[in-house]
């Protein structure tokens, strides 16, 4: 179900202070930066909910937030913002799209590899921020969903292999052919409301227990 810029709740992860020592010019810029990404936000109509910082205490607060999306504002330390933002979204896996004006590309790959579903440096002009969004969120449905394909080929497989190994148990110890060894754990599986690949399963697990 596509997610509408109004309802979609956004953590940016970025360094907290906007106003850093003014004889510091990249900090300035960088802050000024930070401060155009999320007036760029709120102006798409998106819902900012929180600034965090890249810490160790990053996977608590997303788990605490449960945002929608998180975005990482980024500057000559990207590699290791990206680092805690990867870390912290491991095992609740959400959208990521890093911002960055630091041209070394040599991270990009590794940026895509851990999750991250944007990696956009430079030019962040307040109307291109909606399309990136659009398009981060959808690839990641996408990407998600084939994780779910394959984890459920995974599964089928594996109920598969469970089943032949029971089929393979009936036919040796009752000299049954396939076909009987099947009917028979189907019509157990029937009996009792099970699905097949779990009455193969308790079936191998008690000839463990009296091998």
């Amino acid at each position: 179900m596509p997610h509408h810029a109004h309802s979609l709740r956004i953590v940016v992860v970025a360094p907290e202070s906007l106003t850093p020592d003014a004889s510091d010019q990249q900090a300035t810029e960088e802050a000024e930066r930070s401060r155009q990404l999320r007036i760029g936000l709120l102006e798409n109509g998106y819902n900012l909910i929180a600034v965090l910082p890249a810490d160790s205490f990053l996977e608590q607060r997303l788990a605490q937030l449960q945002p929608d999306m998180v975005i990482v504002d980024a500057e000559s330390d990207a590699r290791d913002a990206l680092e805690h933002v990867v870390v912290a979204t491991r095992n609740e896996r959400r959208p990521i799209v890093m911002f960055t004006n630091d041209n070394d590309t040599t991270h990009v790959k590794d940026a895509v590899a851990a999750g991250v579903s944007a990696y956009i440096v430079a030019g962040l002009a307040p109307e291109r921020i909606r399309p990136i969004l659009d398009v981060a969120m959808a690839r990641f449905e996408h990407e998600q969903g084939l994780r779910r394909e394959l984890a459920d080929a995974k599964g089928e497989l594996q109920e598969r292999k469970v089943i032949d190994r029971a089929k393979g148990l009936l036919m040796s110890r009752q000299g049954l052919s396939e076909q009987a060894a099947y009917d028979k754990l189907r019509k157990t599986a029937m009996d009792k409301g099970l699905k097949l690949s779990d009455v193969a399963q308790r079936m191998l697990d008690v000839a463990d227990l009296l091998a």
